[in-house]
């Protein structure tokens, strides 16, 4: 329960932390973007079981591998990407931290 409270609160809580405190003016905008990170879970459509709550994301969900979260990161160097690698850095931290608790 713990676990899962730890990984949808990086899910969804700091998203809205990071908006509210670093983006002022445009908080809203910033927030929608941030949140927008979960829908790299699409990858999940296509997994069997579609659902495991004992499967870790990371490495093996397509949008989780190991050579996308690079390229994740090399997005927060380029201001026009700066936001979108920000959300799906947040994704990926809170899948990780999810792993870490199993």
């Amino acid at each position: 329960m713990t676990r899962h409270l730890i990984h949808y609160g990086i899910h969804f809580l700091v998203p809205i932390v990071i908006a509210l405190l670093f983006f002022k003016d445009n908080r809203l905008k910033v927030t929608l973007i941030l949140l927008a990170g979960i829908l790299i879970d699409i990858d999940h459509l296509w997994a069997n079981p579609l659902f495991d709550p004992h499967r870790c994301s990371i490495g093996f969900h397509t949008f989780h591998s190991y050579w996308i979260i690079p390229v994740y990161a090399l997005l927060l160097f380029f201001k026009p990407t700066r936001l979108i690698g920000l959300a799906l850095m947040i994704h990926i931290v809170a899948d990780t931290v999810d792993c870490l608790l199993m």
